[in-house]
């Protein structure tokens, strides 16, 4: 059932301002040293560039133009920025993406989920528009993002919930993100109004198909985007102490292979879906009806995920891939990537 929820209150003009003139500098700023990269490293066209870029040949040659006046292109690319759009273009390369985008931490060990979160809420403030059908999943990642996203009414923009609810884990419940997303476009929200796990398949079925759960389904079967985070096999610490998995269970599934989960579907290293009675059990939307999506957006990062961020890669296909610096180049190395 859908309801068109109240706007919530934000930052004030003054702050909405300044961060919208420092995310429109930054903007510009990445696109003419990745322009510049492409030119003077990659050997590209300008037309090559203008097509990969979304943008005309002319601003391609202003950006150029810029990048000289501003004397970040001299023999090679002199910026703080080109390790940060080598490591995008390598991972746009290597597995494929559509684009890559890598936010910079302060130092290795730094927690990358603040980085992630301002880096995706820039992107997300881009790209959300009127008439889009938007499924969402959840998590630490995600729910962080909500600061970093510049509000604006969208008319006729639709956010769907991909998981079912999780009891204990308030913060970051799948419910919570999407509402409270839909509330920053002034969409409308739908939610998936039963558990995360249930005891049984014959429970699933009877929820999807007796209790008005299958309309939300289908929706899923016509999205225009996907917003994904992923987990890592250890944290699946907050299901099995709320109930949904027991410890028993994780070591199952770690003793299969199981390296990570994306809406509770747990896979291995591959992208292959691990068997285990779980995901015959989890209310949310299957990964094959994400992969239709034309715009699949996977935003996670950090040491412990970097085998599930690969494992990601082939499971989900992302088109747009959000992460930090450290894992970029962990996933990179453990790829097997040359990147001198």
């Amino acid at each position: 059932m859908a309801r068109k929820p109240q706007r919530q209150a934000g930052t004030t003009d003054g702050e909405a301002g300044e961060n919208g003139a420092v995310a429109a500098e930054s903007k510009a700023d990445r696109l003419r040293i990745r322009a510049a990269w492409m030119y003077f490293i990659e050997q590209m066209t300008q037309n090559e560039i203008a097509d990969v870029l979304g943008v005309g040949r002319v601003t391609v040659v202003r950006m150029l133009a810029e990048a000289r006046a501003r004397n970040e292109v001299k023999i090679a690319i002199e910026s703080e920025l080109s390790e940060i759009v080598r490591l995008e273009r390598a991972l746009e390369k290597v597995f494929g993406l559509e684009q890559a985008l890598v936010a910079p931490l302060s130092s290795a060990d730094s927690d990358p989920i603040p980085a992630i979160a301002a880096k995706t809420g820039a992107y997300l403030s881009e790209v959300m528009r009127s008439g889009m059908r938007v499924g969402v999943g959840w998590g630490r990642t995600l729910f962080s993002t909500l600061p970093f996203i510049g509000a604006k009414s969208l008319s006729d923009f639709k956010v769907i919930s991909l998981l079912g609810g999780v009891g204990v884990a308030r913060r970051y419940n799948p419910a919570e993100f999407a509402w409270r997303f839909a509330q920053v476009f002034q969409g409308d929200g739908y939610l998936i109004p039963a558990p995360a796990v249930v005891d049984s398949v014959e429970t699933k079925v009877a929820l999807v198909e007796r209790c008005g759960l299958e309309e939300i389904f289908e929706m899923a079967d016509a999205l225009d985007a996907v917003l994904l985070s992923i987990g890592g096999i250890a944290s699946a610490t907050t299901f099995y102490r709320g109930g949904f998995l027991k410890e028993a269970d994780r070591e199952a599934l770690l003793a299969r292979g199981a390296v990570g989960d994306l809406l509770f579907h747990f896979f291995n290293r591959n992208g292959d879906l691990v068997e285990h009675p779980v995901n015959d059990r989890v209310m949310s939307v299957e990964v094959d009806r994400l992969r239709r999506a034309p715009l699949r957006i996977l935003t996670s990062g950090g040491q412990e995920k970097i085998e599930a961020l690969l494992g990601a890669m082939h499971l989900v296909k992302p088109t747009v891939l959000i992460t930090d610096e450290e894992s970029a180049r962990r996933m990179l190395e453990t790829q097997g990537s040359a990147l001198g």
